[in-house]
Order: C-alpha cells, then structure tokens, then sequence
C-alpha cells in the first residue's frame, strides 16, 4: 500500500512538472505562430527613435517598425513586449536569448557582426549636428572651432568631430542628450552631435518644435540593422520580407514623418536589403 502510495505521487509530480514546461513553452519568447508573446529590445530614452512614455506606451521609428515585423511575424500588438536594450547590453540581450530581435538605433559594423547577425538595414542614418534654430554661424564641422559641442560621456561620433574635423573644439560631454539639448536651448553649449535620426527625433518634440535645426552634414554613414542571434537564417529571411513589405507598402515612409517630420528631417530613401542576401 505504502508503495503504491508512493508511485502514485511520483507520478503527480511528474505530470505536474510536465503541465509547467508545457505551460511555459506557450507563453515564452518564441518565433511567430500566433501564440505566446515575442520580447523586442528597443531604446526607451531616445524620442522619435524608441521612447517609453509616462503613461507606459512607446512611442518612435524603431518601436513602429518593431511592431510591424512582429505583426508580419504572427504577433497581434498585445503579444509584443518591450525590453530596454541600452547600446553596451545589446549583443548580451541577444546572446542570451532575452529578446527576439533588437531594434534599437543599432549601426550595423564589422565588430557586431562577430557577435550577432543582422536583418535589414532598414533605415541610413548620418552622423550631424544640432543647432539652435536662429544659429547661422555653424554650417560645416570646421565651424565648431572654439565653439562648445555637447554629446554624451563616452560618445565616439564627439570624438571623431574633435579628433578630425575640429581640434579647438570645446567638448562637453554630459550624461544624457537631453541634457545637452537643455544647454543647447540655454546657450551654455553651441551645438549637440550624433546620428541625425536621434537629433530629429528630440527635436520633433512638440515642446522643442521650431528651436533647432540640423545642420544638415553627412558626417558618417549609420546603416540600422535588425540585430538577431547568430546563425538564425530563417528569422533573418522573414524580417528582411517584413522591411520590404513595409517600404512597398508606404507605412516606411508614413512612419518616418510621423516621427522625424517635425524636424525637417532630409532622410535617405529606405536602403536595400543587403544582410543575409
């Protein structure tokens, strides 16, 4: 009896572990067949690119085009969760399988590669700078000789203007851009610099609309890619269709002027899609 006993609550134990894994396996993070949810990485501090608002929602170019590979994916919008993915833990997140893809302002480069692979480019940003609207006096780098700049600490695009194009620039480097752009509007600082997708995205706020301005420089070349674990071939083939089916489609373009047009933002065309081809 004592042994039945036993057998019997084994055999519970080993029905109910095998209801948990099967519950998970619905609710985890997995690949698009309408079940489940999808965990995406994104900026959440980076207005019109990914930003999570005071009432939770997320908002910018990177969170519409998230929503809608994962909606070309199998995904409704209440089945795609938000992950922040700071740019140091992007590769991490990925790795580790935390999150489906990233999408998060994320330059496609060599190094990343290694790590990574990438879907896309989706969007070719250029390194430039941002200026105050009434501020003619900067139209090319040369011009921030003894001028002040302000990017943020650990910033390389700073680096590259001072290091190259202008040596007697006075560098401030603050913790955040919106920091920067506070100095901007104060006058404590003469000019922001990072990729031109970011400065149009603060300065499309409706509360900085019509403060600042792009300078308009092509100072690099940033081609946004859709970061993904390495090796996942299938994933990369069905978000490379998704980008292409949202630039036939007009909801590129739409999303582009919703999120950067206040800003008198000149973007590229959308790029073609040369990872995984």
């Amino acid at each position: 009896m004592k042994v039945t006993k036993v057998g019997a609550a084994t055999a519970a134990v080993i029905a109910l572990a095998l209801t948990a894994t099967a519950c998970g396996g619905d609710s985890d993070n997995d690949s698009g067949d309408g079940k489940g949810k999808i965990v995406v990485g994104i900026k959440f501090d980076q207005p019109g690119i990914g930003l999570k608002t005071s009432d939770g929602t997320f908002t910018g170019f990177d969170v519409d085009v998230a929503k809608y590979v994962a909606k070309e994916l199998g995904y409704d919008a209440d089945q795609v969760e938000f992950k922040q993915a700071i740019s140091a833990e992007r590769e991490n997140l990925i790795q580790a399988g935390d999150v489906k893809f990233v999408v998060a302002s994320y330059s496609i480069n060599d190094k990343r590669k290694e790590k990574v692979d990438f879907a896309g480019p989706y969007l070719l940003a250029h390194q430039d700078l941002l200026v105050r609207a009434d501020d003619n006096s900067i139209t090319k780098a040369e011009d921030l000789n003894n001028k002040k700049l302000c990017s943020v600490t650990g910033s390389t695009s700073a680096q590259n203007v001072k290091e190259k194009l202008a040596p007697k620039a006075d560098l401030q480097t603050l913790g955040g851009y919106s920091e920067c752009l506070t100095g901007l509007e104060n006058k404590a600082v003469d000019a922001i610099t990072t990729d031109d997708s970011i400065l149009a995205g603060f300065a499309s706020q409706k509360e900085h609309q019509g403060k600042f301005k792009l300078a308009g420089l092509n100072l690099s070349d940033e081609n946004y890619g859709i970061g993904l674990k390495k090796g996942d071939t299938e994933l990369q083939t069905k978000i490379n269709a998704a980008l292409k089916k949202m630039v036939s489609s007009g909801d590129w373009d739409k999303a582009v002027q919703a999120n950067f047009g206040p800003a008198n933002y000149k973007n590229e065309p959308a790029p073609q899609i040369t990872e995984g081809s």
